[in-house]
């Protein structure tokens, strides 16, 4: 499955995992299997406040844009993820999101 990352600032976080040609949000299923060789899902058309673009299948592999959240403190590859632009290949398992947040220092 080809991923591109738009972040959004929000409080919720996620959890996403790549089945074939599933994707679990959450707990969520969405399964992107019927989808024909050069058709388009649009994102109106999908339950799902993750999924930011139409979903296609082309050359046999689905494309899509997920929303990745983010904290008031999240780090520089979060705001501009590589996966922006150049979208990351992912096979089954989980999808690797950049940090929600920066990690806090600890005080001594």
């Amino acid at each position: 499955m080809k991923i591109k990352l738009s972040p959004f600032s929000t409080d919720d976080r996620l959890i996403a995992e790549v089945r074939g040609d599933a994707l679990e949000l959450n707990g969520s299923v969405l399964d992107f299997t019927p989808l024909g060789e050069g058709d388009i899902l649009p994102v109106s058309a999908i339950d799902s406040p993750w999924i930011a673009s139409d979903v296609t299948r082309t050359d046999g592999e689905i494309s899509l844009t997920l929303r990745v959240p983010h904290g008031a403190h999240a780090p520089r590859e979060t705001l501009f993820p590589a996966a922006f632009a150049v979208p990351m290949t992912v096979m089954d398992g989980p999808v690797p999101l950049p940090p929600y947040e920066t990690e806090s220092e600890v005080m001594p």
